[in-house]
């Protein structure tokens, strides 16, 4: 016999968190409880805007918009999964959508409602761009974003970049200028907004120079993707940095913070790069790289040190080794700490034609093996930096930590917030005032 007893619901709405116009969202789940100690037939279940809703829903493996005559067995429950997508509206503010599902069992209605908020955006798909992106609403990237050759691309401060699985910003044999500002940062970040997706790395590729002319970042926080910043060669017309980075955080990469490949060259002051799957730093085949005031961290669940620096690859399916040069090789002022017993490795080839020329001061560096090479100037082995709380990406520092006053003067005169530095400087992106 079947009960005349209404049904009971999980939650009276169903909120889902903001979502692009035109991505889905992840799937919601509404549970429907038949607390009677009889079968209760839902005569029919309806998604109230039909046709035209934004969500879909799925009972038991049921799809569509209206469905009829589903039974719930005493004591018994069932489960419905609801997703959203919605249209562009081409507005700039959010907005919310609601709607609403009926549920019909002996001539009664009982409804749950549902409501997510939607942002539209600028969208880029297998697209070449130039000038200035305007920072009115966010930019999304599906498959890549492209700065083609001799071109020149220009990101504002304040402009929200969310890219898409895999996606990426390809900058090829051109120029991209990142001009963020203290308290109104470039953010680099995956296109879910749920919750749920505040710190799962590899929503993303990252941001991807091959042989790039002369570009900067300044004020950005590059978070969640796979490697933040991939840089691959240089063009040999370039004499400069192919990269100069500043005041920028790069946090939770499923694999690199900043990698350097084959010949690049990376300038980089108060940055914080920390929290990476493999390295927050890798240097590959050659290239340079000039760090100063720079956290190179791990902290993450990487059992690799937190910097490598290599100027070989071996291709295994060729069975051939590429060498290049490290011509500038600079670490000063800079921290390489983390979990690990060794936060540094150095593996290089040395032979006719190679140049290798390092120059570490000032840094704490830990590791388990003292280095006595005479390119480790003022180094402090192993030292416990005190930071706040690393965990959760708090690198300010007790004043009794080595970390203060011990930097070697620079012209870097404030610190990654703005802080004016001390003389001498303390070690590290942040100043201890």
């Amino acid at each position: 016999m079947l009960s005349k007893k209404n049904l009971e619901f999980s939650v009276d709405t169903l909120v889902f968190d903001t979502v692009f116009t035109s991505i889905g969202s992840t799937t919601k789940q509404l549970k429907v409880y038949n607390r009677e100690n009889k079968s209760v037939k839902i005569e029919e279940i309806e998604l109230m805007g039909g046709e035209n809703s934004p969500f879909r829903m799925n009972v038991d493996g049921l799809m569509g918009n209206k469905l009829n005559d589903i039974e719930v067995l005493a004591k018994d429950s069932l489960f419905a999964f609801i997703e959203v997508t919605l249209n562009v509206n081409g507005g700039i503010l959010p907005m919310i959508v609601e709607d609403s599902i009926r549920f019909r069992t002996n001539g009664v209605d009982q409804y749950v409602k549902l409501a997510v908020w939607g942002q539209d955006a600028y969208f880029h798909y297998k697209d070449l761009n130039e000038g200035t992106w305007p920072n009115d609403k966010p930019h999304v990237i599906y498959g890549y974003a492209a700065v083609d050759s001799a071109k020149s691309l220009t990101i504002q401060a304040g402009t929200q970049v969310h890219l898409h699985k895999n996606a990426l910003l390809y900058v090829y044999k051109s120029t991209l200028n990142v001009y963020g500002t203290s308290g109104n940062e470039v953010v680099f970040q995956g296109d879910r907004l749920e919750p749920d997706y505040d710190d799962v790395s590899g929503q993303y590729y990252g941001i991807y120079f091959q042989e790039a002319q002369p570009s900067s970042i300044d004020y950005a926080i590059i978070k969640n993707g796979t490697s933040g910043i991939h840089l691959f060669s240089e063009d040999p017309s370039n004499p400069s940095y192919t990269l100069t980075l500043t005041n920028t955080i790069i946090e939770n990469q499923a694999r690199y913070g900043v990698f350097i490949y084959s010949g690049a060259k990376v300038k980089a002051e108060n940055c914080i790069i920390a929290k990476n799957g493999t390295h927050s730093l890798l240097v590959l085949e050659g290239g340079d790289f000039n760090f100063n005031h720079c956290n190179l961290l791990g902290y993450g669940s990487s059992q690799n040190p937190s910097v490598g620096i290599s100027n070989h690859y071996t291709n295994y399916s060729t069975a051939t080794t590429n060498v290049g040069s490290i011509n500038e090789g600079k670490l000063y002022n800079c921290i390489l700490s983390g979990n690990l017993d060794t936060e540094l490795a150095l593996d290089t080839i040395q032979m006719t034609g190679v140049t290798l020329n390092f120059d570490f001061r000032n840094c704490l560096i830990k590791s388990q093996e003292i280095q006595t090479d005479a390119f480790y100037q003022t180094i402090f082995w192993n030292d416990n930096p005190l930071f706040t709380d690393p965990q959760n990406f708090d690198f300010s520092f007790s004043p009794s930590s080595i970390l203060n006053g011990n930097g070697l003067w620079t012209s870097v005169v404030t610190d990654i917030f703005g802080a004016g530095r001390n003389n001498p400087p303390d070690i590290g992106a942040i100043e201890l005032n």
